[in-house]
């Protein structure tokens, strides 16, 4: 299975525009750029991207993991959060991903969610892109 996502960036860095599309066309023409990365401006940014990604991702993960242990889940949030660092010497890096999750499973308890969240946590295809990025987890029963 093949997924394409393509850019498209006219311009220098700072006052340069840039699209992205998705095959889908779910994201057709999505409008980043500078103003969108690293201050406050419309439009999108990778980070937010790859977080929207890893979010779907380890929710669909999770809701698998359950069904193998024997649960439904009503309902799974989760937010990603995907810190972007300048270090001196490697420049802009991803370093961390923290996942928030708070999903409704009638049945389970609190040890065995944790648990079985956990595995997702490092089962999501995602998860295992990420890998050079320290990935935390705060997993809650609602």
């Amino acid at each position: 299975m093949k997924r394409k996502a393509s850019a498209v960036w006219r311009g220098d860095l700072k006052s340069g525009r840039g699209t992205i599309s998705t095959e889908s066309t779910l994201l057709k023409d999505a409008q980043y750029g500078f103003g969108t990365r690293f201050e406050n401006g419309p439009g999108t940014n990778p980070e937010e991207l790859i977080g929207a990604a890893h979010a779907g991702c380890f929710s669909m993960a999770l809701s698998a993991e359950l069904g193998k242990a024997g649960f439904t889940a009503t309902e799974i949030a989760t937010t990603a959060t995907v810190t972007l660092e300048n270090h001196p010497k490697t420049g802009w890096t991803v370093t961390q991903i923290h996942l928030e999750t708070a999903a409704k499973v009638p049945g389970i308890d609190a040890a065995k969610f944790a648990t079985i969240a956990g595995g997702a946590k490092v089962g999501c295809p995602i998860s295992r892109l990420l890998a050079a990025a320290e990935i935390t987890l705060d997993a809650k029963l609602v």
